[in-house]
C-alpha cells in the first residue's frame, strides 16, 4: 500500500497495488534500457535490444536508414541503414525493428538493432546506445518490465527462462503451455472460486440478521472440497514436471575395470571416458547428458569401489561414488560377468537394497563365470540385464528397461497443465494445507470471520504463483536468474 499527500495535508489517496508494491500500468519507467541479446561470441547476426519512451529518440541519434524521406515511425515494421559513430563514421549495415507501445514485449517503445555478429561490433553498438542516454539492462529487466507492465504474469515470466535453458523437447514444450498461460487460467480459476465464497462470507459477516452463515458454511465447506481436488491435481502433476525438467540422475557403480567407462562411452557414442586395462583410472566424476524419450538422463561415470586401495585419491573418488549412488534417481550396477563375485560386489549389493536400480552383465563378449541365474543376484529382486559395453551390444535393453521403471511412454503433455517450477509446487502445498485448515475449521463450527483468516491466506498462496500477491524481494530473486537481454 502506498499513501500519496495532494496539496499540504488537506486530502489522502490510498491506493491499492497489485501486486503488492506496484500496481501493473503505473511504474515509474526509465528512459530506456539496453543490452545485447544475442550470446556472447561470433555469429551471422547479434541484436541488441532497447527498451523505454526514449528509444526512438536515441535510435534517431545513431541511425541513419537509407530512405531518408519516409521518416516515420510504425509498429512491426523494419528499416535497413547505417549505424554511425559520433564523428559520423560507418559502424554497420544494420536492420531496426520498430514496436510501438503498447504493442510490444514490455508495452512500452521498443527497437532491436540487427547488426552482424561481432562481439567487437555489438560493443560499439552498445556503448552508442549507452552514450546517448540509454541505461545498461539488469538481468531479466525486459521480461520483468513486460510483467510489472500487465502484459504477462509471473508464471508466464517464469515459462521463458524455462524456456531458454530446455534441455529436451517435452521440456520446451511444457514451458510454451505455461507461457500460453494454462497453469495460470487453473490457478485463477481456483482464485474465482474462492473469491465468489468471499463474497458470501463477508455478507453473512456485515449483515448476521438475515442468519445465512449456516448455509454459507455449507456452500462454502462443498467448494473447498473441490479446490482441494484441483490443488491435489496439481501437486501431483508435479512429479511428472519434474521428471520433464530435471530428468533422472543416473550412477554407474561397480568395481574397478567392470566396465563403468566403457559403458558410458557407449552410451555417448564417443571416447568420453578414458578406458584402459588397469585397475582405479577412473578417479572423478564424469557428467554427460542423453535423452531417452524426451527425458533427459544425467549420465555419471563414478570411480571403482574397492575396500583396498593405498592410494588417497583414488580412496577420495571411491566415497564420491557412495555418495552419489546415495543420492542419484537411478543406479546401474555394471558388473564383470567374466569374473566371479566377490566380497566388493556384495558390500555394493547393499548399497542397492533400497535403491531403484539395474544390475548389468557386462563383457558379455567373454567367457561367462556369473549369469542372471546367480543366485545372490536375482534375491536382491532387481532388474537385470546383459550387454557388451566394448562391442555397443545391449544398450537399447538398457534404454528400454529405463523407459519402463520411469514410465517415460505414458508421458504426454500436448494441451496439459504440467506443473515444473519447485515454487509453484511449494505455493500449491501451502494452498493446500490452508485449505484443509478452513475445511477443519468448518467442520468445529468456528465463526466465519476466524474461517475467512485461512480462505484469505489460500488467495494469497495462488497469487504468488502468478504475482498477484508476491513480495519484490520474490520477484527480483526470480529475475537474477535471467541473461542479459531477455
Amino acid at each position: 500500500m502506498f499513501v500519496i499527500l495532494i496539496g499540504k495535508v488537506e486530502k489522502i489517496i490510498i491506493i491499492l497495488f497489485q501486486p503488492k508494491f506496484l500496481q501493473k500500468g503505473m511504474i515509474l519507467k526509465m528512459e530506456a534500457i539496453v543490452a545485447i541479446s544475442t550470446p556472447p561470441g561470433y555469429g551471422g547476426i547479434g541484436i541488441i535490444r532497447m527498451s523505454g519512451k526514449d528509444t526512438f529518440k536515441i535510435i534517431e541519434k545513431i541511425f541513419e536508414p537509407k530512405n531518408k524521406e519516409k521518416n516515420e515511425i510504425k509498429g512491426y515494421t523494419m528499416k535497413y541503414g547505417k549505424i554511425l559513430s559520433s564523428n559520423g563514421n560507418i559502424i554497420d549495415e544494420v536492420l531496426v525493428t520498430y514496436f510501438v507501445s503498447p504493442k510490444s514485449f514490455t508495452t512500452e517503445n521498443m527497437c532491436e538493432i540487427n547488426s552482424h555478429g561481432g562481439p567487437i561490433i555489438l560493443k560499439k553498438i552498445l556503448e552508442l546506445c549507452l552514450e546517448n542516454g540509454a541505461k545498461m539492462a539488469e538481468p531479466g529487466e525486459f521480461t520483468k518490465l513486460a510483467f510489472l507492465n500487465g502484459r504477462i504474469d509471473l508464471a508466464q515470466a517464469e515459462a521463458i527462462i524455462d524456456m531458454i535453458n530446455s534441455k529436451t523437447e517435452k521440456e520446451q514444450q511444457a514451458s510454451v503451455n505455461q507461457l500460453e498461460g494454462k497453469l495460470s487460467d487453473k490457478i485463477n480459476e481456483i482464485r474465482q472460486d474462492i473469491m465468489q465464497k468471499m463474497v458470501d462470507i463477508e455478507a453473512s459477516i456485515d449483515y448476521p440478521e438475515y442468519d445465512i452463515e449456516e448455509t454459507t458454511k455449507k456452500e462454502l465447506r462443498d467448494t473447498l472440497e473441490k479446490v482441494n481436488i484441483k490443488l491435489k491435481e496439481l501437486e501431483n502433476n508435479f512429479e511428472t514436471g519434474k521428471l520433464i525438467k530435471d530428468g533422472i540422475g543416473m550412477a554407474i557403480i561397480g568395481r574397478p575395470n567392470a566396465g563403468k567407462s566403457s559403458l558410458l562411452n557407449a552410451i555417448l557414442n564417443e571416447e568420453r571416458a578414458i578406458v584402459t586395462e588397469y585397475e582405479g583410472t577412473t578417479r572423478d566424476i564424469i557428467e554427460e547428458f542423453i535423452t531417452i524419450e524426451g527425458i533427459p538422463i544425467k549420465v555419471i561415470d563414478t570411480a571403482g569401489i574397492r575396500n583396498k586401495t593405498n592410494d588417497k585419491i583414488e580412496q577420495i573418488g571411491i566415497e564420491k561414488a557412495k555418495e552419489i549412488a546415495k543420492n542419484a534417481d537411478l543406479v546401474i550396477y555394471i558388473i564383470d560377468s567374466s569374473k566371479k563375485l566377490e566380497n566388493d560386489d556384495r558390500e555394493i549389493l547393499e548399497l542397492l537394497k533400497n535403491k531403484k536400480s539395474i544390475i548389468v552383465l557386462n563383457k558379455q563378449d567373454l567367457k561367462e563365470e556369473i549369469s542372471i541365474e546367480t543366485e545372490e543376484l536375482i534375491k536382491n529382486n532387481k532388474p537385470i540385464i546383459k550387454l557388451s559395453a566394448l562391442k555397443k551390444e545391449g544398450i537399447e535393453q538398457l534404454y528400454k528397461k529405463i523407459s519402463e521403471m520411469f514410465k517415460l511412454g505414458e508421458i504426454n503433455i500436448d494441451d496439459s497443465i504440467t506443473v515444473t517450477n519447485e515454487r509453484h509446487k511449494e505455493m500449491i502445498k501451502n494452498a493446500q494445507k490452508n485449505t484443509n485448515e478452513s475445511i477443519n475449521s468448518i467442520d468445529n463450527d468456528m465463526p466465519l470471520d476466524i474461517i475467512q483468516i485461512s480462505i484469505r491466506q489460500i488467495l494469497e498462496d495462488l497469487g504468488k504463483i502468478t504475482g498477484n500477491s508476491v513480495s519484490e524481494e520474490i520477484i527480483d530473486e526470480i529475475f537474477k536468474k535471467f541473461c542479459l537481454g531477455k
